[in-house]
């Protein structure tokens, strides 16, 4: 009797499972890796010294005075990890219609820039270019006598933040405002006054997204923003298509890298990006993944260091570049021990 055939004629010549049987085989096969070079920490500044204060909604991470910002900038570095993004709290009383105080040369993030670059000089200084830490209002622009988010009198002031922040020493700034324009602009002012080296990591990809906060929480301006909205400027969580061309016209204005945020629930507009443009590409994973994951772990539900690890391999495997998350020391930590 003739033998059947077998279903897979690849089968047994080929068994997938053999190039996992042990571990020096897995790894290497291993396709994609993390390191700490991938890790940027986002920091909150405060007013005061030797202050700290705790995020209720994100438990292990802290509003930190910029003295206690130095230290834990030192900290990073020592760790390996290249940069670290700042986020001020804006005192309320210096809240304003006209967010008058974003472009401070004596504010908040002016100061602690000046005093991370004097201090370590060979780490990144990322800084965060918007409005809605410093309105009365809590959104990202100035707004008309409609309550409309008006876009190029918002790039106007937004090109003022950016300038004080590269006067300060800023390595990169970080417009995450979601304007039309704004990059070109600010590449221009940037220009003009000389500082053609200071990178603009545009927030490209940005999404309305309910992700958002504990950030919100962080800086403050949740209670300013009440109940309002941002979905007349930032992207409709339904759109993929919408967010190439969001990309490509940032690039076009002279963006060094590109932001997609959230990051977990976008990892197909990270692949896409970086398919489409192969540039210098870095997710946000935003301050609800990190409170999923640190609530999920504190309950023992998950394994904060595995899903923890994974979820910043799976931002790797989608085409990141880097990755801004509140989880970068312990990473770092957790990478250094597997060495």
């Amino acid at each position: 009797m003739e033998e059947m055939p077998h279903p897979n004629d690849f089968f047994p010549a080929t068994r997938m499972r053999r190039m996992r049987y042990q571990t020096f085989s897995r790894r290497l096969m291993r396709e994609n890796r993390l390191s700490s070079d991938d890790l940027i920490c986002p920091l909150f500044v405060i007013e005061g010294n030797h202050k700290q204060e705790a995020v209720a909604s994100m438990p292990g991470v802290n509003r930190l005075s910029i003295d206690l910002i130095l230290k834990e900038a030192e900290t990073l570095l020592g760790l390996g990890v290249p940069a670290i993004a700042l986020f001020p709290v804006t005192a309320p009383d210096k809240k304003s219609l006209d967010a008058k105080e974003a472009f401070n040369p004596e504010g908040l993030a002016q100061r602690c820039i000046r005093a991370l670059k004097a201090e370590l000089p060979e780490l990144g200084v990322i800084t965060d270019v918007a409005l809605d830490p410093f309105t009365s209002h809590g959104q990202d622009g100035l707004l008309n006598a409609q309550g409309y988010v008006v876009n190029d009198e918002t790039v106007a002031v937004l090109c003022k933040q950016a300038l004080s922040h590269a006067e300060a020493g800023a390595d990169i700034v970080a417009p995450s405002d979601m304007m039309d324009g704004r990059i070109g602009a600010i590449r221009s002012a940037l220009e003009a006054h000389g500082h053609i080296n200071t990178r603009i990591l545009a927030y490209s990809a940005k999404y309305a997204s309910s992700f958002y906060g504990p950030f919100r929480d962080a800086v403050g301006s949740a209670g300013n923003l009440g109940g309002g909205n941002k979905y007349s400027y930032q992207m409709d969580p339904a759109n993929s298509n919408e967010a190439l061309r969001e990309i490509e016209l940032d690039l076009r204005e002279g963006a060094d890298m590109i932001m997609i945020k959230p990051g977990m629930p976008y990892l197909d507009i990270i692949r896409r990006a970086k398919e489409e443009f192969g540039v210098p590409t870095f997710a946000y994973q935003v301050s609800g993944e990190y409170a999923m994951l640190k609530a999920a772990s504190q309950n023992g539900w998950l394994d904060e260091q595995q899903v923890v690890m994974e979820s910043l391999l799976a931002f790797k495997r989608a085409g990141c570049d880097a990755i801004l998350t509140y989880y970068a020391k312990s990473a770092a930590r957790w990478l250094k021990q597997q060495q």
